[in-house]
């Protein structure tokens, strides 16, 4: 175990969690995390967000280490900005997932992450962009499937996220993963893909285990992560579902709740 604090891995996921709804980082987060890595543990970005829209976050954090992005696909050294592991979606079998959704409710609104440092998101018509993030406007849906993927992301003009997510697993269940990952952000993945594959990845990288890893998150896609991780962390403004799985819930992302754990940790 590190010097005075139990974990040798703190893994954190970014949006609602880590990232404060501005997508700032607070400073007292940031000392709490510095003091953990000073005791000896490793800490991880597991995010949903591919690399080109979490690669500002990182350098702007001084993070040298690896991360885990796009839901567990990409793993990503950001020292030395370089993928070492990608997984990309099955085209096929996202058409094929993509129908039988749309056959159950009808007409989606999609967007699409393509693979590689750089790789766009591709913007469909109707699609809502949450956060100001760059994004590529899709006008020919033909161009989705132009060149490897990630991932996908659905929306409906009429069911909730909650509702798509369930309709989406109910009808395409057995080609893809299907994920809930934040407000108006449900994502069709690689079948068997979650941040968990991506988590123990990294850490087999770094010689850690579940064991040795506390991690903290905020909606459904976490809990993946916290079924691998020997402790999981939810925030005040964490989706229930993630609440009902977690081991202790703590303050908001705008309160500093990740410090609120570490620094009584370190205690």
């Amino acid at each position: 175990m590190s010097d005075g604090f139990p974990y040798e891995l703190v893994a954190t996921d970014l949006d609602g969690t880590l990232l404060r709804s501005d997508e700032s980082i607070s400073q007292r987060t940031r000392d709490a995390l510095a003091a953990a890595t000073a005791a000896g543990a490793a800490h991880i970005v597991v995010t949903g967000r591919g690399v080109p829209w979490t690669r500002h976050i990182l350098d702007d954090l001084g993070y040298r280490g690896i991360a885990v992005c796009g839901q567990g696909a990409q793993v990503y050294d950001a020292g030395e900005h370089r993928l070492l592991t990608s997984v990309t979606l099955d085209r096929r079998l996202a058409g094929v997932a993509l129908a039988k959704i749309e056959a159950e409710v009808g007409p989606l609104f999609l967007a699409a992450s393509r693979d590689g440092l750089d790789g766009e998101v591709l913007v469909g018509p109707g699609y809502a962009v949450t956060g100001t993030l760059p994004a590529t406007p899709l006008t020919d849906v033909s161009d989705l499937w132009a060149a490897p993927l990630n991932k996908i992301y659905i929306q409906h003009p009429t069911l909730s996220d909650d509702e798509l997510a369930e309709a989406s697993r109910r009808a395409a269940g057995g080609f893809v993963t299907v994920a809930l990952a934040g407000e108006g952000i449900v994502e069709l993945l690689p079948l068997g893909l979650s941040k968990a594959t991506g988590l123990s990845l990294a850490a087999r990288r770094l010689g850690l285990k579940a064991a040795d890893t506390i991690a903290f998150g905020d909606m459904p896609n976490d809990i993946p992560m916290f079924a691998w991780a020997s402790r999981g962390v939810a925030m005040a403004n964490a989706h229930e579902e993630l609440k009902a799985v977690a081991h202790e819930v703590t303050t908001s992302n705008e309160e500093d709740g990740i410090a609120t754990v570490l620094e009584r940790l370190l205690d």
